[in-house]
């Protein structure tokens, strides 16, 4: 592994090697990594150096380790996506899992604050997906979803797109979401709102807005959502 005046130690190093492979494709979604004695071999470090390596992917969920079967790359199944970054629970923190209902697609230039929150050039391309998301059958979120066209070339081919799309873009175009940013506030309920949740005018709501980060570090998703509360709560666990 390289030295150099930004020096990481050795177990950063082999993380960095290892994201940078993940992310060229050398190991897909699902598939399984080498094991931790030929990794080693590879990359002339301890097999211990290896091992924290992996246990910082694992951290960081880029990895599963299966106790006598191996490491494999993580996959973005629908279930898995959906208790990572859907938030809504019901009181008392059981989750909530979400389904999508009335999703509109469609392709257009991007506005101001598109451009700036995901790095485009002014006058690049984005698909925007606006849908309501549904908890036990009633209108629970109304989402608007946007993403770069260039990076998503063909997307209105996979309309109606699945519940949690986050599947497709790993799936599709190779694009792995391991983080996102995410900023709260307190709002109430407009027109638009009213009238796709079922809420009274000035209702309060919960704007959240998140911009979602791939492995390789690039900001993919610019995402707006608007929840009725009323029998949903935002649950996180902070340790």
């Amino acid at each position: 592994m390289d030295e150099s005046p930004r020096y990481r130690p050795l177990y950063q190093q082999v993380y960095d090697f290892l994201v940078k492979q993940i992310a060229a494709g050398e190991w897909g979604p699902g598939e399984s990594l080498p094991s931790e004695q030929a990794l080693a071999g590879r990359l002339n470090v301890s097999q211990g150096t290896v091992r924290k390596a992996l246990d910082a992917l694992a951290a960081d969920s880029l990895i599963d380790r299966r106790q006598g079967k191996g490491t494999y790359v993580a996959e973005h199944t629908q279930e898995r996506a959906m208790f990572r970054f859907f938030r809504l629970a019901r009181p008392g923190g059981t989750r909530a899992l979400p389904t999508s209902a009335g999703d509109v697609l469609k392709r257009r230039a991007a506005r101001g604050a598109e451009v700036v929150k995901l790095s485009l050039k002014p006058g690049a391309e984005v698909y925007e997906v606006t849908r309501v998301r549904d908890v036990d059958g009633e209108p629970a979120v109304i989402e608007k979803i946007v993403v770069p066209a260039a990076l998503f070339p063909g997307l209105e081919r996979h309309d109606p797109l699945p519940n949690a799309i986050y599947s497709l873009y790993q799936r599709e175009y190779g694009i792995n979401i391991v983080s996102a940013q995410e900023e709260l506030r307190a709002d109430t309920a407009k027109k638009d709102d009213c009238r796709r949740l079922k809420l009274e005018p000035g209702a309060p709501l919960l704007h959240i807005e998140r911009v979602a980060v791939s492995l390789e570090g690039n900001r993919v998703e610019w995402r707006v959502s608007r929840c009725d509360t009323t029998h949903l709560v935002y649950a996180v666990t902070l340790s």
